[in-house]
């Protein structure tokens, strides 16, 4: 596959779509790189390290810990896009304390101070909303270095391709790693492992 000349960040949180971009992108052609140091107990010290030694060879970037480095990664590449997923508060605490709720990451604890949601939601929500105000706030001045979309309420191909300069798939917006999903696949699971007696 072709490497692309313009690096293309998605620094929206978790839960907010991320995935669904990740593949958004790989159809229009990026390789793209996901979460980085999820498991490393030092990820406080580390994370903007194992980031840096991905980028050049990926295209495209989702999930944590790009989101953090959004600054750093701006002067690092000079001209590259920046895409921040998001969703209405209550929906993505919702997502947050289901998705994540009764486990803990080393990756959590360093960006909310505390790694499961659950009992810590004020928490979570106030360092989302932060978040979002200071990419806001950052590229204020520079719209066409910034895309912002809400891809759970539909933003898809109309808004990501004219952004990109990349033509319109033939096909749909992905919609990756949903709920329901996953439900299923934790079903299935269980149900075959019950017929296995495992």
């Amino acid at each position: 596959m072709q490497r692309r000349p313009t690096k293309v960040f998605g620094i929206g949180f978790h839960k907010t779509a991320t995935s669904s971009l990740g593949e958004a992108l790989e159809i229009l052609g990026y390789r793209v790189a996901s979460v980085v140091g999820l498991q490393d107990e030092d990820i406080a010290t580390t994370y903007q390290a194992k980031a840096f030694a991905l980028v050049d060879s990926f295209d495209a970037f989702e999930d944590n810990p790009w989101p953090l480095l959004f600054r750093e990664l701006d002067s690092a590449y000079p001209g590259s896009k920046f895409i921040l997923t998001r969703r209405e508060d209550d929906a993505w605490l919702k997502s947050v304390t289901r998705h994540f709720g009764g486990k803990t990451t080393h990756m959590r604890t360093f960006i909310y101070g505390v790694g499961d949601p659950l009992g810590s939601e004020t928490v979570y929500l106030d360092r989302y909303r932060k978040h979002n105000d200071e990419v806001l706030e950052y590229f204020a001045n520079r719209p066409d270095d910034l895309l912002v979309m809400d891809i759970t309420q539909g933003d898809g191909w109309s808004l990501l391709c004219p952004y990109l300069g990349a033509e319109l798939p033939d096909r749909a917006f992905p919609s990756a790693n949903k709920a329901e999903d996953r439900e299923k696949r934790v079903g299935l699971l269980g149900r075959l492992r019950n017929r296995l007696g495992l």
